[in-house]
């Protein structure tokens, strides 16, 4: 049948009992298929990461700036990576690492959600931010416009 319709029969499901096919145009077939999935690449949502990165020894008027552009960057929806590198022997001191990690969680934590805690990865100590629901890009514009 499908010869003298100028098709091709194609098995749709091999594994069914008894196994499904179908008269179609396979290249037409194939080609809707990889419009769909380029569509829906197309559509698909890329979550940025910007990275703010410190030492233990920086000081809080530093902090003030780079927590000003974390806020920014959660409000506009990205994630926020947050790394303290040690140098030196300042690794025997990763308690101070983490009351600087502690302190910018508070500081953001009406934006942001800790999606990472800080844990110490070699040298470095690694937090990572995510925008909280409440505060995506969409619902901070219908604030602005009203």
């Amino acid at each position: 049948m499908a010869e003298e319709r100028g098709l091709d029969l194609v098995e749709v499901a091999p594994n069914a009992n008894p196994p499904v096919c179908r008269i179609m145009d396979f290249g037409k077939f194939q080609y809707e298929r990889q419009r769909r999935e380029r569509k829906a690449r197309k559509q698909q949502v890329k979550i940025e990461v910007k990275e703010i990165q410190l030492r233990p020894k920086t000081d809080d008027h530093h902090l003030g700036f780079k927590i000003r552009n974390a806020r920014r960057w959660l409000q506009e929806g990205k994630k926020v990576r947050v790394r303290i590198r040690f140098r030196g022997r300042e690794i025997t001191h990763a308690n101070i690492g983490r009351d600087r990690l502690e302190k910018i969680r508070d500081e953001l934590s009406d934006v942001a959600i800790v999606e990472q805690f800080p844990n110490l990865e070699g040298r470095d100590m690694l937090m990572i931010l995510a925008p909280k629901a409440d505060a995506s890009p969409a619902s901070s514009q219908s604030e602005t416009d009203s």
